[in-house]
């Protein structure tokens, strides 16, 4: 629960003509030990980096696995501006699969000592299917190839459900939560 009051919102007015708002959570993790990896027995679903960078792939999968969630700040970028993003030396991108079908995908931004799981998420037809905390795990633990100071994520309501218990589950704990009116 967000830490200034019960219902996370202090003494906003939550009145029906007061405008939506929105939690966003902050998560990190200081050490790779705190990982509780979920496993995955199905060979069919498997992880694998990017490593020729393509922004359209980027792109693609972003608009794909964020569109239900209201993942609108880089929707309408320009080619350059997503060109720029997706081909920097600091993103790694990778794309999860299940058989021949794209599955998911996670970007993992190295900032200094630091490692920021950038965007990371299921397409529709996988969600539901256990798959979410797998891809999370591999996520985290790709972060800490590169032996960073922390790892660390944001996420808010407008997410999936169940995001926030994910990365709770994974190990990372919040350090910090705020609340934004969305319009």
């Amino acid at each position: 629960m967000h830490p200034l009051t019960n219902n996370g919102l202090g003494d906003q007015d939550m009145s029906p003509a007061s405008t939506a708002y929105v939690i966003t959570t902050y998560l990190e993790m200081r050490s790779p030990e705190e990982l509780r990896p979920k496993l995955c027995a199905d060979e069919r679903f498997w992880i694998g980096e990017a490593t020729v960078k393509q922004w359209q792939f980027n792109r693609f999968l972003y608009l794909t696995v964020g569109s239900p969630w209201a993942w609108n700040d880089k929707r309408d970028w320009t080619d350059e501006q997503w060109r720029q993003y997706a081909e920097s030396e600091q993103l790694r991108t990778f794309g999860a699969y299940y058989d021949a079908s794209p599955a998911g995908y996670y970007e993992l931004h190295r900032n200094g000592d630091e490692v920021e799981i950038m965007y990371f998420g299921l397409l529709a037809a996988f969600v539901g299917r256990g798959l979410g905390g797998v891809l999370l795990s591999r996520a985290i633990e790709d972060a800490w190839q590169v032996k960073p100071r922390r790892v660390w994520v944001h996420t808010c309501t407008l997410d999936h459900p169940a995001a926030l218990a994910n990365y709770q589950a994974r190990g990372m704990k919040i350090y910090k939560a705020e609340t934004t009116r969305t319009s």
